[in-house]
């Protein structure tokens, strides 16, 4: 891994509609923080979407805050991505 571009990065977010107002980071990191952070996600069947730049925005977040009003849209894509696999793969479980 010679570039920056080739560390690992990733965010967690978390979002309960019924506690929070927006979505709040609840991991973050890079390189072997990144890898646990997948790994763990992918032990608990924790869809994860991909997308390198808005992980470098989050990471540039306070850990466990919101995200701000100004990325409420793209996170909202991507939640509803999430809910998305989530609902087909409850499908072929049931």
């Amino acid at each position: 891994m010679d570039s920056l571009n080739d560390i690992p990065k990733a965010v967690a977010l978390r979002y309960d509609r019924e506690l929070e107002e927006a979505p709040r980071i609840i991991a973050q990191g890079k390189g072997e923080i990144a890898k646990k952070i997948i790994e763990i996600a992918l032990e608990n069947n924790i869809p994860i979407h991909e997308d390198p730049v808005l992980a470098d925005i989050l990471l540039d977040l306070e850990y466990y805050s919101e995200i701000p009003e100004e990325l409420y849209r793209i996170v909202a894509k991507v939640l509803i991505l999430v809910y998305e696999i989530e609902n087909e793969f409850s499908k072929k479980v049931v």
